[in-house]
């Protein structure tokens, strides 16, 4: 079964995502982004990228799917640069599944 993929963020940061015809949303309210990574996780999206700025709105939402094999959250730098959040996350990630950080 192919799942979809989303992608959440700034309208600068997520329109290339279109172009490889992603499902985008650019709301920035924190009660519509939690509405939106849920209707994409119950819908069966594989992949959900989000923007670490608005990332940082719903931590909750995020830790909530940690440990879930689907969908995979993501977390990408908007068009203005990192906040090093994405890669702290993908550490942490590493870190538990082996036992050390690797990275």
């Amino acid at each position: 079964m192919a799942h979809k993929i989303g992608a959440i963020g700034d309208k600068d940061s997520i329109l290339p995502f279109r172009l490889f015809d992603f499902d985008t949303r650019t709301t920035k309210d924190k009660q519509i982004i939690r509405q939106q990574i849920d209707e994409m996780a119950k819908n069966e999206y594989g992949v959900i990228y989000i923007t670490e700025e608005f990332a940082q709105l719903v931590p909750d939402t995020i830790k909530r799917y940690e440990q879930e094999m689907v969908p995979a959250i993501v977390l990408i730098p908007n068009h203005e640069g990192t906040l090093g959040i994405g890669k702290s996350m993908i550490q942490g990630q590493v870190e538990r599944a082996v036992g050390q950080n690797i990275l």
